[in-house]
């Protein structure tokens, strides 16, 4: 773009009206705040995607649960996606085995819970302001419409007691106005693209925690039933 057409821009922005103004405000602050979200989303599920790997690989190299369990615990990590799932599930599992009396079913149910209980608490986090993502795209050109609309109806009356008005005294009025369509335009795009980007990590990830979570499980019950069965013979 040419020096003169964005002085032409910054001068349209200028002379438009209060109202107008104020709506191509909104969608700038708006486009900013979403942007923020895209860079700060992707940078979390990035992290999130490093560590299931990380994670996966070492959990299934491993041979012992509570090994594992001791060594990492005792790296202070902070307890997120898979390592957080397999934390409460274990620890739910050891404590409930510790109980005199208890069946191998009511163990497994146990962990269970607790697993699905971090699962949720993944699932919050990792859709945390993706709606507001969501909402940016849906609503900023009906925002750059508005404006838009506002600002040609202010071009048509202030014309309307002109005795002859020309397409060089209309032109600008109009311009000024399709600047607030395009602006929301400018925030809604990169908010669709993100959002639908941004969910289908979210899917991925959250398949991955919830397939981690049954093979989990099922080692927990294998492990239930064998100390069951050794402490009935």
């Amino acid at each position: 773009m040419s020096a003169n057409a964005e002085l032409s821009i910054v001068q349209l922005v200028a002379d438009a009206s209060t109202i107008v103004q104020i709506v191509m405000a909104i969608l700038i602050f708006i486009s900013i705040a979403s942007w923020a979200v895209i860079f700060a989303k992707g940078w979390e599920f990035r992290q999130a995607e490093k560590q299931t790997k990380t994670f996966e690989n070492a959990f299934w190299s491993s041979h012992d649960l509570t090994s594992f369990y001791t060594y990492t615990s005792s790296l202070g990590l902070e307890q997120r996606g898979m390592y957080a799932i397999f934390s409460v599930g274990f620890k739910e599992f050891i404590r409930l085995k510790k109980q005199p009396g208890i069946e191998a079913t009511e163990i497994i149910e146990g962990a269970q819970r607790a697993m699905k209980v971090a699962f949720g608490r993944e699932l919050d986090q990792l859709e945390t302001r993706l709606p507001f993502l969501a909402t940016v795209a849906s609503v900023s050109p009906y925002i750059g419409l508005f404006g838009t609309v506002w600002g040609i109806m202010n071009s048509f009356v202030a014309f309307a007691a002109a005795e002859q008005v020309t397409l060089a005294m209309v032109a600008p009025g109009i311009a000024e106005a399709l600047v607030a369509t395009a602006m929301g335009l400018f925030a809604a795009i990169p908010a669709v693209i993100a959002y639908n980007k941004l969910s289908v990590s979210s899917d991925r990830l959250l398949n991955s925690y919830e397939n981690f979570a049954q093979e989990f499980l099922t080692i927990l019950q294998r492990q239930a039933y064998k100390s069951d069965k050794a402490e009935t013979v």
